[in-house]
């Protein structure tokens, strides 16, 4: 109990001398206060992991394809949005795209960027209710590892980025990715219009093989700034390794089995197309599997 209380106070002694070196910019801004209202809708959101799927169990799935459309070109717009804020911001203040140390100042570009990685920050709390969409449609085999590793951490991990580190080379990583989302959810914002527009959306398996080349891209660039000796923060580059290696290894995993693999054959010698229906960075927004044209339904979902 003794070394318990240790820890505690040398954690809490540690948190408050980070505090220090912050940057004081972003204090004041919703949610940087404090980790708690992270750290509470994170938990939250495992909260409903558990909970949703059992209130779901003995009831009919929600269609919510309005509300798809809705969310997924509101994603469309909001990624948009933070991509064009760091790109004319970087570019504004005149960054070194391969080595680009943190500046805490006022300047209205600082700024800029600083606030487009801050609702960059926002957009990962907001993609929890893919989760969410999924339980209530009851598409569970969705709510994969990979899924749910993806949007905890990143919403945890960002609200570090942005409470420490809301600049410099911290723009790279988060403009491609924003610019990767945009894709990403105009294919799911098409898909969730049903059968006439998913046929021609043959791109998918192409949009994790960009996902996968951002990581490895990421990987390069950091450690292309850590062999420069760039002046930021070594942990942070550090971290962001480990992390995108991690994102490689589950990326790669998912799609050897959902492009590579051989399908087993289903009950009767028939293959089952492309097996378990899966989309990229552990989403899945497709509709019922179509079979001759017709979608097939299991039971009645309901309607918003």
């Amino acid at each position: 109990m003794e070394v318990a209380t240790h820890f505690m106070n040398d954690t809490l002694e540690f948190y408050r001398w980070s505090l220090t070196i912050a940057d004081k910019r972003v204090e004041k801004w919703p949610m940087m206060s404090s980790p708690l209202p992270t750290l509470a809708i994170s938990c939250l959101y495992l909260l409903f992991l558990w909970a949703g799927p059992r209130y779901m169990q003995d009831r009919e799935p929600f269609q919510l394809r309005k509300t798809l459309i809705v969310y997924n070109f509101s994603m469309v717009v909001l990624n948009f949005y933070i991509a064009k804020e760091l790109l004319i911001g970087s570019r504004s203040a005149g960054y070194d795209y391969l080595c680009q140390p943190v500046s805490y100042s006022n300047d209205v570009n600082e700024v800029r960027i600083a606030s487009a990685l801050w609702w960059y920050y926002i957009s990962k709390g907001v993609e929890f209710l893919d989760t969410v969409f999924f339980i209530l449609r009851k598409k569970f085999n969705q709510v994969s590892f990979l899924h749910v590793y993806h949007h905890c951490t990143m919403f945890i991990l960002w609200w570090i980025g942005i409470k420490w580190v809301p600049g410099g080379q911290s723009f790279f990583g988060a403009t491609i990715n924003a610019s990767i989302h945009v894709l990403m959810y105009l294919y799911y914002a098409l898909a969730a219009f049903g059968p006439k527009i998913q046929k021609y959306l043959w791109w998918k398996k192409y949009l994790t093989i960009i996902q996968m080349i951002q990581f490895h891209v990421t990987i390069g660039h950091t450690g292309h700034s850590l062999y420069m000796g760039c002046p930021f923060p070594a942990w942070m580059q550090w971290a962001l390794i480990g992390y995108a290696v991690t994102f490689i290894v589950l990326f790669a995993n998912f799609y050897y089995h959902a492009y590579r693999r051989q399908p087993r054959p289903a009950k009767g010698g028939k293959p089952v197309a492309n097996g378990i229906s899966t989309a990229t960075n552990g989403h899945g927004k497709m509709e019922e599997v179509e079979e001759n044209g017709k979608r097939q339904k299991k039971g009645r979902a309901k309607r918003e």
